[in-house]
């Protein structure tokens, strides 16, 4: 096979999915033959010009961004796994990762998941003491394996996607005023009564199904209220749906079908909220002015950083952006990124990351201009949000928020408007995480990097006890 080839059948077989297209009629409207377009989405056959122009003038697809050449987010994952020492003796070239994530993804898939469990292990073998025998955890596994299905399907779930749309369209919904629309729609479709709260009542949201009450926190902000009733809206009236969604899934355990369900609940709602066509429009207008969005649509501003990750619809893309949530210790607890910087799968973020200055600055939005060890520069926003319900003796853990987007988008955020993006020098020098970093002069540097040998001097002592080769 000849590299300069484009494979892009998994690509090609989202689009005519989002159509609900069979092949016969996909094939009809972009002139090839179905045997032709089945070999395309088996990745058996390249993509012609012709065919890449035909799907540009018949489903308004940016060219570029079909061939902009391999998924990212396997690519990025599938690199970090080789890294681990287990691999010391087999070092991949970038081309031949390529090759892997674009023509074999599924062996990607299951490579990574053996050094996942590999990881487990090490990590439990490492924690026996006293209690020898005991029997391992799987509720980590559970959990990365739902991550990784948002990760991998680029955080869009389209069918769930639409079937929110159409019901915020005829409920109105999407300028903020939300609450009494979403407790009629329950309460006359349903009949499920939205109530406030006792003052002691210390659940976020609780429903129960035999009186058909949904009770909310008398304290919660207003976006948090909303937000719980379109969960509840999703529970029933996304039902089959999402069920559709965990089969098709195919999780191995009960457990991360529950995670997962879970997750597709909370993106019926973002969705419900704040509805794909008129939210993709808002966020052009407004160029990415997250604060403005949230006050149009009533929404919190995590719920707005987090509904900008989704925006991967085929066809109405919004601008690839890079979203995480992370806690003061720097465990990152959401993460998506559409840009070609990918999260870490393993350990803390870069500390000097932009979105660690935001605990000290609440209130604010923090703005840095950063440049990755691949050369790739971004514009990061940051800012810290507190979560939980009022009171002195409520819980309010924070987070940073972290979103940005590669300098070539940086013109459609609002808050590039005054930065020099011309100059080199304004960027400052980032990494993923230490552990797969190859900068070699970082005075934050916490571990050293997996595949670099060190070199200690003794007569020497500089920020760091040791120099990588």
């Amino acid at each position: 096979m000849a590299i300069g080839k484009l494979f892009i059948g998994r690509k090609v077989r989202e689009i005519r999915q989002a159509g609900h297209a069979t092949q016969a009629q996909f094939a009809d409207k972009i002139g090839i033959s179905t045997s032709y377009l089945n070999q395309i989405e088996n990745n058996q056959r390249p993509v012609s010009a012709s065919v890449l122009l035909a799907l540009a003038e018949k489903f308004g697809i940016d060219i570029t961004e079909l061939s902009s050449g391999q998924n990212d987010r396997l690519l990025s994952a599938l690199s970090e796994a080789l890294s681990d020492p287990l691999f010391e003796t087999y070092s991949p070239s970038l081309q031949e990762l390529k090759l892997v994530t674009q023509n074999a993804p599924g062996l990607a898939h299951a490579l990574i998941t053996c050094h996942q469990a590999y990881r487990r292990n090490s990590e439990q073998l490492v924690s026996y003491d006293d209690r020898f025998g005991a029997a391992p955890s799987n509720e980590t596994t559970s959990y990365d394996e739902v991550r990784d299905f948002f990760h991998f399907v680029d955080n869009y779930i389209h069918d769930i996607d639409i079937l929110a749309e159409s019901l915020a369209g005829q409920l109105k919904l999407g300028e903020g005023e939300n609450h009494a629309a979403l407790a009629g729609f329950l309460e006359s479709r349903y009949g499920v009564r939205v109530v406030r709260g006792d003052a002691g009542e210390e659940a976020i949201r609780r429903f129960d199904p035999a009186s058909r009450i949904l009770t909310l926190s008398r304290y919660a902000s207003a976006p948090t209220r909303d937000f719980q009733i379109a969960i509840q809206v999703a529970q029933l009236h996304a039902r089959d749906t999402i069920e559709q969604v965990l089969k098709q899934a195919g999780f191995r355990t009960e457990e991360a079908v529950e995670v997962c369900r879970i997750g597709l609940h909370n993106y019926f709602a973002g969705a419900l909220i704040l509805p794909y066509r008129s939210f993709h429009q808002a966020a052009r207008e407004l160029r990415h002015d997250i604060e403005l969005l949230a006050a149009r649509f009533g929404a919190s501003l995590e719920q707005v950083c987090h509904r900008l990750s989704t925006l991967q619809r085929p066809g109405l893309k919004g601008v690839p952006i890079f979203f995480a949530r992370i806690d003061r210790a720097g465990n990152i607890t959401k993460r998506h990124s559409a840009a070609r910087l990918q999260f870490a799968r393993f350990g803390a973020a870069c500390p000097l990351w932009n979105a660690h200055q935001a605990f000290e600055a609440p209130g604010r939005i923090i703005r840095q201009l950063a440049e990755t060890p691949d050369g790739v520069r971004y514009l990061c926003l940051a800012m810290q949000v507190n979560k939980g319900t009022l009171g002195f003796r409520a819980a309010q853990p924070r987070y940073a928020l972290a979103l940005g987007c590669e300098i070539s988008y940086a013109d459609q955020f609002v808050y590039a408007d005054d930065l020099d993006l011309s100059n080199r020098a304004a960027f400052d020098p980032i990494g993923i995480s230490c552990r797969i970093c190859e900068r070699v002069k970082c005075t934050s540097r916490a571990v050293p990097p997996l595949k670099r040998k060190l070199v200690v001097d003794h007569t020497v002592r500089n920020a760091t006890p040791y120099e990588i080769e």
